[in-house]
């Protein structure tokens, strides 16, 4: 399922579109997929502290760790294959941006140049 939602960052408001992932896209997320793929939005229905990891990504993302007030809880690349990775807060959402042409605008602004 498709969605458009408003992240505000550093006193700016980012529209996003992005895919809402179903229990079986929360356990595959961005693995097998190609580099030009959707923006990817994992939501929990209670704060948590799980890992991810990028096995079988076979490109760079940007993890971004969402907390229950729509506040960035932390911003992190993950490089392919990395076994673990988690903020250092508990969380309710994950976006998972891939890095690519189409979300340079969104990546420029959460990160810089």
């Amino acid at each position: 399922m498709r969605k458009k939602i408003s992240l505000n960052f550093k006193g700016k408001s980012l529209k996003l579109n992005v895919t809402i992932c179903n229990s079986f896209r929360k356990f595959s997320g961005l693995m097998f997929k190609s580099r030009d793929t959707e923006i990817l939005l994992f939501e929990f229905s209670k704060n948590t502290e799980i890992r991810i990891h990028s096995f079988f990504v076979f490109f760079p993302f940007f993890a971004i760790w969402i907390d229950d007030k729509n506040k960035i809880v932390q911003i992190k690349k993950v490089k392919p294959f990395t076994f673990s990775v988690r903020p250092k807060e508990s969380f309710r959402k994950i976006l998972e941006i891939p890095i690519n042409e189409k979300n340079r605008e969104i990546l420029k602004l959460l990160v810089g140049d």
